[in-house]
């Protein structure tokens, strides 16, 4: 814990305080983000973090909270604490629209492995989140009927990021310290970045996918979206072990918090390719760069590196990914075309270009990327870069009508995020301070497969950087 002048968001620590004192109750919580889910739906222009709630639901699960802490028999440290998940994840009762508005036309009756296992930790689900279209984008941008475009809690006027766009608004916003999204692209943790908060994307396989929609098998994590590092550790330390109904992660060693608290960095060695690093706008850099050297005054040494064949492996993620795609979307390309926004028709259109060779060829290159992933993970800890190179763009008129799609903002936006979900190595994203228009900045950490500790644990040093958080311009105190 770090006590903070000024604001500082609500996290775990402070609702489990009002829960154990007697403060608060969950079920009084409950009804506080109800009037606010209201409010959101109201305000101008609407927030649209949560797209579907349920009142009952929510009081169900708050007022059974409410009786264990009464009955002191809690469950976890997530007990009566508020979660979002992404519309990508089944969740009973609600509608697994995936962002488009023709899946889902029925309620959920089984729930994701990733909700199941929130529920029976005590969370108290209050919706699932807004998302870009089939997670087919990087701004959060999604005109449709039934979602409408989030807004970034720090400017409305800006997007909060993608795909997993209402999660990281939701966090932002005060509607819940705790959201799960899904991450093919960075769609954590763009969206984290955007709107100023932390987020985890797990080594791929690590959190269950299990009751997600399989648009990307060999590049997509999940992880959480939380105010902070902590409380990521702790949504982590909950969700990740292996799932027999999720094959890909069965085989993964124990999650561990290790040496998670230590006092300092020292023996640390934090890898940076300082060309890669300082692609990225004046601000971004300056603020990154002086975050680096915080982390070297606590004791790490910086060690520079080269990653090879950056750009090689950028263009075949994209080919992994659009691919993996197209071929799970194509019943839906053919019958569902014309109820999909124009951005992602585009974009799986692109898709039906790459060939089976480029397919196989990008695959060629993920063996490569990971080799010498290998050779640089035995001599560093982790691997430093910015988040992400500019902040959140600006939202215009039109996007509001037919949506956005620009290409160049897209393929920027992925730049340092593309090689974690690539080779399917974590990486954490932590705010480290503001754009001169008052723009979230983050810096990413990623480490070798399974070393989340390590990433929580200079995550934990990294927040400590920022000497004041920004209270965003829409924030809801569930707690006051």
């Amino acid at each position: 814990d770090s006590a903070r002048n000024g604001f500082s968001f609500k996290g775990i620590k402070d609702y489990l305080e009002c829960y154990q004192s007697g403060k608060l109750t969950p079920s009084q919580v409950a009804k506080n983000i109800i009037a606010m889910l209201e409010d959101c739906d109201k305000s101008m222009p609407p927030l649209r973090a949560i797209v579907q709630w349920d009142r009952e639901e929510i009081m169900l699960m708050a007022e059974a909270s409410t009786t264990r802490y009464r009955n002191k028999c809690t469950l976890s440290l997530l007990d009566g604490i508020p979660v979002c998940l992404k519309e990508e994840f089944k969740v009973v009762p609600y509608h697994h629209r995936v962002g488009t508005v023709y899946l889902g036309t029925q309620p959920e009756t089984e729930d994701a492995t990733v909700a199941k296992k929130l529920r029976e930790a005590g969370a108290i689900i209050i919706g699932v989140s807004n998302m870009h279209e089939l997670g087919t984008g990087t701004t959060g941008c999604n005109p449709n009927r039934y979602h409408k475009i989030p807004r970034n809690p720090y400017n409305p006027n800006h997007f909060t990021g993608g795909s997993s766009s209402g999660s990281a608004a939701a966090v932002a916003a005060g509607l819940c310290p705790v959201a799960i999204g899904t991450d093919g692209g960075g769609s954590v943790r763009i969206p984290a970045s955007f709107c100023g908060v932390v987020g985890l994307k797990g080594t791929f396989g690590r959190i269950s996918c299990h009751g997600t929609l399989p648009l990307s098998y060999s590049t997509v994590s999940v992880g959480p979206i939380c105010t902070s590092v902590a409380d990521a550790a702790i949504v982590y330390s909950i969700l990740a072990e292996p799932d027999v109904l999720y094959p890909y992660g069965l085989k993964q060693p124990k999650a561990t918090l290790s040496d998670m608290c230590a006092p300092d960095l020292k023996g640390l060695k934090l890898g940076v390719d300082w060309t890669f690093f300082k692609a990225c706008d004046a601000e971004v850099l300056s603020a990154c760069e002086k975050a680096v050297k915080h982390l070297q005054n606590l004791g790490a040494s910086v060690v520079e590196v080269s990653l090879p064949e950056v750009e090689e492996a950028r263009v075949a993620h994209v080919i992994c990914i659009l691919s993996e795609m197209r071929d799970f979307l194509q019943p839906d390309f053919n019958k569902h075309f014309h109820e999909m926004n124009l951005e992602t028709r585009a974009s799986l259109a692109l898709a039906s270009q790459f060939t089976a060779l480029d397919y196989i060829k990008a695959n060629r290159q993920r063996t490569r990327s990971m080799r010498f992933l290998q050779e640089i993970f035995s001599t560093v800890n982790c691997i430093l870069t910015p988040a992400i190179p500019c902040t959140a763009p600006r939202i215009y008129e039109s996007d509001l009508l037919t949506g956005s799609s620009d290409m160049s903002f897209t393929v920027r936006s992925m730049r340092f995020m593309q090689l974690g979900n690539f080779t399917g190595i974590p990486g954490l994203v932590v705010p480290i301070g503001y754009s001169t228009a008052g723009l979230p900045i983050s810096l990413q950490v990623m480490a070798k497969w399974w070393d989340e500790a390590v990433l929580l644990r200079i995550g934990l040093k990294l927040e400590q950087f920022r000497d004041q958080t920004k209270k965003p311009s829409i924030y809801y105190d569930i707690l006051a």
